[in-house]
């Protein structure tokens, strides 16, 4: 009875030992959130970057890597990452947005699509579209949710996401797991609703059980900006960042038809509520993907997600700030010069508007030192920078420029992303860095860059892309004053 007592006792002082802790979490939380200009202030504080950059070494430490990310996730979600204010240097003085041109199917003209930050995030992080929102406050100028699948599926067997921490790289063997298109396409339209239920606008769309999140979110969105309003008689509200789709196909849908189907399917879906497309043929851990890269399966896939593409034009955009989404292709970085060769004359006789430059490899370089480095899957981080890097500069010579890239691989600060920008990248892209360094990272980035352009001379984007390039890079300066000219006779004339 005495033991029983005391261990009675013990059980009460754990109790209240954990709510105390709690509770004093949550106190320093509130005391951090209202000493910085509260809430949407306060996560753009640098002390709160500090403290969700600590947080992911703490859930490093203690979590395996999967359970980590989808803790990550779900701390986004729930509004509580930190949110991106941009430096001085970046509202005045150089201009981080970046535009892709592309061209209109039928009549042939130029369309854009600008994007806030040339600097996003990369398709893996959120594969369902859940935190979409959330990202976009840390400071992506987009966000690249997926691969989603047409069909659920829990992708390869577990344990399939490696930290190798000692190479600041990752290896992941998921498999495309994905909630399938029907549940993402209501996790985008929440989003969307949301959106404009915040900025008190209509709000049309699909809803699944949806209306009490998204009336719970815009109705906090609304007081915290009025109380903030009263405080510092300013209300924050973050720039509209553009969102991507990539798309995956089923494991278990493995003919040639089937893998075309499940493309066409997932743009014809997913395409009205996207700013821009991507198909990824690229991904290693699904078997006989890659296989989709060679020249006939690709002009096949190529000219049949065109024709859904295109077929865009007759429905109505559900939310995207495009009427017509430019559609990429994800490649891989393990290609021979003449495959990449074959990618880049494919894709421009089936009119394809970009690629995406790089997805993970299957290589493994000699300086790897994790005890991970052997695991099966692709390898993304830094491991992976200069061979993407090389990737998009080879491209870019290769299509002489004339096909928007989106870089992608090893990025982990503003230096990365020049690099990438001037080796033909128009915008770059991020994930397994994050892993790393934390959420804050993303604003460092954008510092550093705007740092570096400044530097350099360089008053946006534009005059960096391609500038490894001599001869394409002054050839595409010029055409761009001749039809700036060109553009000023027609307006004189009229």
């Amino acid at each position: 009875q005495h033991k029983t007592s005391r261990y009675t006792t013990m059980l009460r002082r754990l109790r209240h030992t954990a709510v105390k802790t709690a509770t004093t979490s949550l106190m320093v939380v509130a005391a951090v959130e209202l000493t910085t200009e509260l809430p949407s202030q306060g996560r753009s504080s640098e002390f709160y970057h500090k403290c969700t950059d600590y947080g992911t070494y703490v859930l490093r430490s203690v979590l395996d890597a999967e359970d980590a990310h989808n803790a990550a996730i779900k701390f986004t979600k729930l509004n509580l990452a930190p949110r991106f204010r941009a430096t001085s240097l970046e509202k005045y003085t150089v201009d981080t947005s970046s535009t892709i041109i592309y061209k209109h199917p039928k009549t042939k003209e130029n369309l854009k699509l600008k994007f806030p930050c040339c600097v996003g995030l990369a398709a893996g992080f959120d594969k369902n579209g859940e935190a979409i929102q959330g990202l976009l406050g840390m400071g992506f100028g987009f966000v690249e949710i997926g691969s989603v699948t047409p069909e659920p599926q829990y992708g390869n067997p577990k344990k399939r996401l490696f930290r190798l921490t000692e190479d600041r790289g990752v290896i992941n063997r998921y498999g495309f797991n994905s909630d399938g298109a029907v549940k993402v396409e209501v996790n985008i339209a929440n989003y969307y609703r949301a959106l404009e239920q915040y900025n008190d606008k209509d709000a049309p769309g699909t809803s699944d059980g949806g209306e009490l999140s998204v009336t719970i979110a815009a109705v906090s969105n609304v007081f915290w900006n009025t109380v903030g309003w009263i405080v510092t008689r300013q209300t924050v509200v973050s720039e509209r960042g553009l969102l991507g789709v990539n798309l995956g196909k089923n494991k278990y849908r493995v003919s040639e038809a089937d893998t075309i189907e499940d493309y066409t399917n997932g743009i014809m879906g997913l395409g009205p509520y996207a700013d821009y497309i991507v198909i990824n043929i690229s991904s290693p851990n699904t078997p006989g993907l890659r296989g989709m890269q060679k020249v006939e399966p690709l002009k096949k896939l190529l000219s049949a997600a065109m024709r859904a593409r295109d077929s865009l034009m007759d429905s109505q955009s559900k939310f995207g700030s495009c009427e017509l989404p430019p559609l990429f292709v994800k490649i891989a970085p393990d290609l021979t010069i003449e495959e990449m060769e074959d990618i880049a004359q494919v894709v421009q006789e089936c009119h394809v508007d970009g690629i995406v430059v790089c997805n993970t490899t299957n290589s493994r370089p000699e300086t790897l030192q994790s005890k991970h480095k052997d695991e099966v899957g692709g390898l993304s981080g830094a491991p992976l920078r200069e061979l993407s890097t090389e990737c998009i500069r080879k491209m870019y010579r290769m299509t002489e420029g004339k096909v928007p890239i989106i870089g992608a691989g090893g990025v982990g600060n503003g230096q990365d992303v020049y690099e990438k920008l001037r080796a033909g990248a128009s915008i770059v892209e991020l994930y397994s860095m994050m892993t790393f360094e934390g959420p804050g990272v993303v604003a460092k980035i954008r510092k550093d860059l705007a740092a570096i352009m400044k530097q350099n001379g360089h008053r946006n984007i534009e005059e960096i892309v391609g500038l490894d390039h001599d001869e394409i890079f002054w050839k595409k300066r010029e055409e761009k004053r001749r039809m700036e000219r060109n553009s000023e006779k027609i307006i004189v004339h009229l």
